[in-house]
């Protein structure tokens, strides 16, 4: 299975099904053949007396467009076709008596021949009947500049924006057709995609990269190769910068950027990002989107539609609707930016910082002791997890020396000492590692201004336990450190809490399932008899700590 289909024959049934389901519609009975969505409130002889009805519609397969966009303030009701096929003149003109009062009913069409055709005559006979309609037909597409037929796209939707909020402030039909043929003439759109759409239960096209293609898997004007997103929104908006500047639009542009089915979120934000540094805040002061508006299925593009939005299209485009797909307009200007707080070097290192001799030469021991052990280490690792323990332990290690070396770092107090250690791991060492040593050094700082030495130390392993989630038994630096801090806490020697500390990083050894850390994630066989590397560094720092003070 290659898309989350049910049948490919009945997609749009079944899309519509969800549709109805969702939005406050009411749709044509299944039997009647055809496939009609009104708004629920909707009535022609109430709603119509006073209110154009605003019809639209085409073929499926570029949801949201046309049933998302059904709400008070915009589309009274669609008419849904086949997948990129129009809807038949019977279903057309079955929507325009469900909807048209006495006020009347606007028809916005994409310029495609078989819309033209079945939205046209449906019109006519309509007329016929004696019912007030009429008719736009959107025409933005400028990619191909020689055609007397340029196709709609996705400037279709600020029309059924613009039409349906005057709509709602009950302009005649007459005016409504006017200032929609007026939005129509001050906009152009053009879309770029990597690959075509895939029709369901098909292959999709082996196709390049094209530019100005349709929403009907029509090729595209030209092949291309953007190498950037960047490059690719070049391509698109230059050209709709010229049309709309020959037309005399030099100023006061709205965009709306158009998903046109594949583009992932992140893909869409880099492009947005794209479009406002072609264009500027100040040529593009506001933007739509960026949302998949009108799609082509699957289609892995994008389009934009650029429209020189005068005072009375941005009040219409920006009043409220409640249509789902409608996403609103948003102002686009530059960040307002502040100045992080960040930890700096002057918080717990010092230049000229006090040292405690014996303490100095001892650290320094460890240091050296880290950087001797880092091939073991690292083989250790390699059995459980990504095997770079020892390197992490060193650029630890190299950070400390750093400050130590410079003279930065208080080794007389301390507080003072356990929060620089905290410092330059969480600045010098790597991984997630890095990180809980600095909380254990740091959050031992934090409670020594109140209690003594092993108390302190307890609640900096209380907290490595709380953010990281490990425990004694799950084989991490904790089963050498907790026994080393229990010894200690009864008042033994650095030397016994050394042995303890060996101890439980020996027993890690027996512990054939971790339960915190990457080798949380190997099996169970791949870790009898290796000792956790994080506890044989424990173990190996309080041995070197044994020897030297």
């Amino acid at each position: 299975m290659q898309h989350f289909f049910n049948d490919a024959s009945h997609v749009v049934v079944d899309v519509l099904y969800a549709a109805g389901h969702l939005a406050p519609l009411r749709i044509a009975e299944p039997q009647s053949g055809v496939r009609i969505l009104i708004r629920r409130d909707w009535d022609r002889d109430t709603h119509g007396q006073r209110q154009v009805a605003v019809l639209s519609g085409g073929g499926a397969g570029h949801e949201p467009a046309h049933a998302g966009f059904i709400g008070e303030g915009m589309l009274t009701g669609v008419i849904s076709g086949s997948l990129f096929a129009s809807p038949s003149m019977n279903a057309v003109l079955a929507a325009i008596r469900e909807v048209c009062g006495p006020a009347g009913c606007l028809l916005v069409v994409k310029n495609y021949t078989g819309d033209r055709l079945n939205f046209g005559l449906a019109a006519e006979h309509a007329r016929r009947e004696g019912l007030k309609v009429a008719m736009v037909i959107v025409a933005d597409d400028i990619s191909l500049p020689d055609t007397p037929q340029p196709r709609g796209l996705a400037g279709t939707l600020l029309i059924h924006k613009i039409a349906g909020y005057h709509a709602q402030q009950q302009d005649t039909l007459d005016d409504i057709q006017a200032l929609a043929q007026h939005a129509c003439e001050r906009m152009a759109s053009m879309g770029m995609a990597l690959t075509p759409a895939t029709l369901p239960g098909q292959t999709r096209p082996d196709r390049s990269p094209e530019l100005g293609l349709g929403i009907h898997n029509e090729p595209g004007v030209q092949h291309i190769a953007p190498d950037s997103a960047r490059d690719a929104m070049n391509h698109v908006v230059a050209p709709l910068a010229d049309a709309l500047d020959e037309r005399g639009h030099t100023d006061g542009w709205l965009a709306l950027l158009n998903n046109l089915g594949g583009c992932s979120t992140q893909e869409m934000g880099v492009l947005s990002g794209s479009l406002i540094d072609n264009l500027g805040p100040i040529q593009l002061p506001q933007l739509i989107g960026p949302a998949p508006l009108m799609t082509s299925l699957d289609m892995h593009g994008f389009s934009v539609t650029l429209m020189a939005a005068d005072d009375a299209m941005r009040k219409a485009l920006q009043a409220p609707t409640d249509a789902p797909a409608w996403p609103g307009v948003r102002d686009v200007r530059p960040p307002d930016t502040f100045t992080p707080r960040l930890a700096t070097q002057g918080e717990a290192l010092q230049d000229d910082a006090p040292q405690a001799t014996h303490l100095t030469a001892a650290l320094t021991q460890v240091l050296s002791v880290l950087r001797d052990a880092r091939d073991d280490l690292d083989g250790l690792d390699a059995r459980s997890g990504d095997g770079d323990a020892g390197s992490s332990l060193v650029e630890g290690a190299d950070a400390i020396e750093l400050a130590l070396t410079a003279g930065r770092l208080d080794t007389a107090h301390p507080e003072r000492l356990f929060a620089g250690l905290g410092q330059c791991l969480a600045t010098g060492m790597g991984g997630s590692s890095g990180v809980l040593l600095s909380i254990l050094f740091t959050a031992t700082a934090t409670a020594l201004e109140q209690r003594g030495l092993i108390d302190s130390l307890w609640r900096g392993v209380e907290r490595m336990q709380t953010y990281g989630g490990a425990r004694l038994g799950d084989r991490t630096l904790l089963d050498a450190l907790i026994p080393a801090l229990q010894a200690l806490q009864k008042d033994a020697s650095l030397t016994d809490a050394a042995q303890a500390a060996r101890q439980g990083a020996e027993h890690t050894a027996t512990l054939s399932r971790a339960r915190a850390g990457r080798a949380a994630y190997v099996p169970d066989s791949a870790l009898e008899g290796v000792v956790d590397p994080g506890a044989e560094a424990v173990a190996r720092v309080f041995e070197t700590l044994a020897r030297c003070l």
